[in-house]
């Protein structure tokens, strides 16, 4: 059996990590402004963010379906990790990011490479991420803030897509779109109730990682 790694709020069945004490790793931005930033993977036992190539295709995907308009995109980032997700929109022009981080050193890492890109439209923001959902449905005037692209990669095997899911129905624009990751295909055969609200628009795999593109139906 695979070990778990437990960061960032997030366990996930991966390969074994690299011994404590190594080269510290990194992830790279793929697009945009910052292409080959590198991104630093802080030193957690099992830690694996997003592979560089799910990253590259969904960013692909995105590109096309929101016809390369990432001036106009608002981004949410609920379980942020190292930010290869919100970075790289950023990257790529999005007009805002909100990243969002339970463990502390990490979201000490996010800012340090906010700091360092000068990425003014980022923003980060500790705190876990129903919390902060259910605040961020309730912080504007005439309801929810709404985000055009949601970024969820969440916890394996703790039902946190079940959960989260709802109040991203709140938190989405009209014609937003959720990218979500899971241990398991959202397509099979006999789906889960609180996916009925949503459709799969887009889907791959990538040795565990399932990786998927939601919008509302109808």
């Amino acid at each position: 059996m695979l070990p778990q790694k437990k960061y960032s709020g997030k366990t996930k069945q991966t390969a074994p990590g690299r011994p404590r004490g190594g080269p510290a790793q990194q992830v790279r931005i793929i697009g945009g402004q910052w292409k080959r930033t590198p991104l630093l993977v802080l030193d957690a036992a099992g830690l694996r963010p997003t592979p560089d190539r799910v990253r590259e295709t969904v960013f692909n995907w995105l590109h096309f379906l929101q016809d390369g308009a990432w001036s106009r995109l608002h981004c949410l980032d609920l379980f942020a990790g190292t930010g290869a997700l919100g970075f790289e929109a950023a990257s790529r022009g999005a007009a805002s990011v909100l990243m969002v981080e339970e463990h502390t050193p990490a979201a000490q890492q996010l800012q340090a490479t906010k700091d360092k890109l000068q990425a003014a439209q980022v923003s980060i923001l500790r705190g876990d991420a129903i919390s902060v959902a259910h605040k961020l449905t309730c912080s504007a005037p005439d309801g929810a803030q709404r985000f055009d692209l949601i970024f969820l990669d969440p916890p394996y095997a703790q039902e946190w897509l079940a959960r989260i899911l709802p109040l991203c129905e709140h938190l989405l624009s009209e014609n937003g779109i959720i990218y979500a990751e899971s241990e398991v295909a959202l397509t099979q055969d006999s789906p889960p109730e609180w996916l009925a609200p949503w459709q799969v628009i887009r889907q791959g795999e990538a040795g565990l990682v399932f990786y998927h593109l939601l919008q509302r139906k109808n």
